[in-house]
């Protein structure tokens, strides 16, 4: 038996994936502590796991506070993180006087867990909720201007605060670090090694279990008429403008409707809702999807996987880079398409191309069945017991970069070259165009050099090892 502690930020989708794992673990006799939050103790309690409440030990939110973690910013969720790992610091110091753990197990952006497992060197395992991002695979980000700046603009913010936590024994060289999926880190990954791109560049010490889910349902998809459900998540789902809009795009079609649009539901939707027309704040999502024959969705990693679980092909319409990582890998497995247009023209064109083209549902079907043969809960819960792991392969990451840093090296003796001949033979005067001309292409160009270098080592690689 093992005693292993478990810490997650306040988020369904972060908690939801755990709690199978959690419930394996204690089938397995382990002695488990979840730190959560009041609005998932009866979850967690179902489990069989031990609750304990953390809810004191997060800050009052301002009103600009609230506002920016409602826009998912990540500025905002790291000094809200770091905050409530300074405040929960002396509570987890006087918790491991009487329940040391073996194993942490932590979500992937629950800073204070993972700072904890640091300080005090116990093995840990991360949760990871999305697909795992290193160099490669976060090439699936697509940030919007807005996030792009939060991002730039708080990092003297962040700097400012990881340093606030050097008085309490916590050493982090920056966020990154913390966010960072690294091929030295245990790690599972609610994800098939189908589905997580550039699954290869992952060491050993990375498990890809699948989605986590407690459903044992299947698919039923045969109705007198097809059924869409929409949803926009837990987070980002105020959206009246939008609901109304799906309301007035499928109001017409011949189908039935199932719309889970969170809290003052009365404020979202118009009223009546048309014939056909169900609308819930919450549901069992996995039991409307084995029914659902499209899914309007906001493209969380929970709800596509759920999705496609459940056999069910989607309309994209995502609202965060991450997000668009998960709709991007989606799409090229052919199992959706995305929303071109949000209004009601828009909608109902982008439901018709799924329901009139099987092609979608076929696609969506071949993933539920790699889905289905993944390793699961019951695995990620030997995974956790078995930490620390080793990885006895390969480590494609770094291979790639030492590639790269010749790539690098080549390339400005190129550039270097190309000023020298245009000063000799031109003139010199404007041969630093030329500099700021390569500084500029240098990134994308690497890029290109990276992308073909990648499936040659992996077959390289694979040819080796046979």
């Amino acid at each position: 038996m093992k005693k292993i502690a478990c810490f997650c930020i306040p988020a369904h989708g972060h908690t939801n994936p755990m709690l199978p794992v959690l419930r394996a673990l204690v089938d397995h006799g382990n002695a488990v502590r979840f730190y959560s939050f009041q609005a998932f103790r009866e979850k967690v309690l179902a489990t069989g796991a031990e609750f304990v409440a953390c809810d004191a030990y997060l800050s009052e939110l301002s009103a600009k506070e609230e506002a920016r973690l409602k826009r998912v910013s990540t500025t905002e969720m790291t000094l809200q993180a770091i905050k409530a790992t300074i405040q929960m610091d002396a509570f987890i110091a006087e918790e491991f006087k009487t329940f040391f753990p073996d194993v942490i197990f932590t979500d992937s952006v629950c800073f204070w867990g993972k700072l904890t497992a640091f300080k005090y060197g116990v093995p840990m395992v991360v949760s990871t909720s999305t697909f795992a991002f290193n160099q490669l695979s976060s090439q699936y980000m697509k940030y919007s201007p807005k996030e792009l700046a939060d991002m730039v603009l708080g990092l003297p913010k962040i700097s400012k605060a990881l340093h606030s936590l050097e008085p309490y024994g916590y050493k982090v060289k920056n966020a990154l670090s913390l966010v960072q999926s690294d091929n030295a880190t245990d790690s599972i990954v609610y994800a098939t090694q189908r589905y997580q791109p550039y699954s290869e560049s992952f060491s050993e010490h990375y498990l890809f279990a699948g989605p986590s889910l407690f459903s044992a349902v299947k698919p039923r998809k045969s109705h007198e008429r097809p059924l869409v459900y929409i949803s926009m998540g837990t987070i980002i789902n105020d959206r009246p403008d939008f609901y109304r809009s799906c309301v007035a795009a499928l109001k017409d079609m011949d189908v039935d409707v199932v719309l889970s649009c969170g809290d003052h539901m009365e404020t979202k939707l118009p009223a009546p809702l048309p014939e056909r027309f169900s609308a819930y704040a919450s549901v069992d999502q996995p039991q409307v999807l084995s029914r659902a024959n499209v899914f309007i969705t906001h493209c969380g990693m929970n709800s596509v996987s759920e999705s496609l679980y459940m056999a069910t092909p989607m309309v994209f319409y995502p609202q965060t880079g991450e997000q668009c990582a998960v709709a991007r890998r989606a799409s090229e497995l052919g199992a959706g398409v995305f929303l071109k247009n949000d209004g009601a023209e828009g909608i109902r064109r982008a439901v018709r191309e799924v329901l009139e083209h099987p092609a979608y549902a076929q696609a969506a079907a071949e993933c539920s069945a790699d889905f289905r043969a993944a390793p699961g809960p019951a695995e990620a819960a030997k995974f956790i017991e078995t930490a620390p792991h080793t990885s006895s392969g390969p480590d494609v990451l770094a291979e790639l970069n030492k590639h790269n840093g010749i790539a690098q090296i080549v390339y400005w003796l190129i550039v270097c070259a190309i000023i020298v001949l245009f000063g000799l033979l031109v003139t010199w005067k404007n041969v630093w165009i030329i500099g700021v001309v390569a500084g500029m292409v240098s990134s994308p160009i690497l890029k290109i050099v990276q992308q073909k270098r990648y499936p040659k080592l992996i077959q390289k690689i694979k040819q080796a090892e046979r």
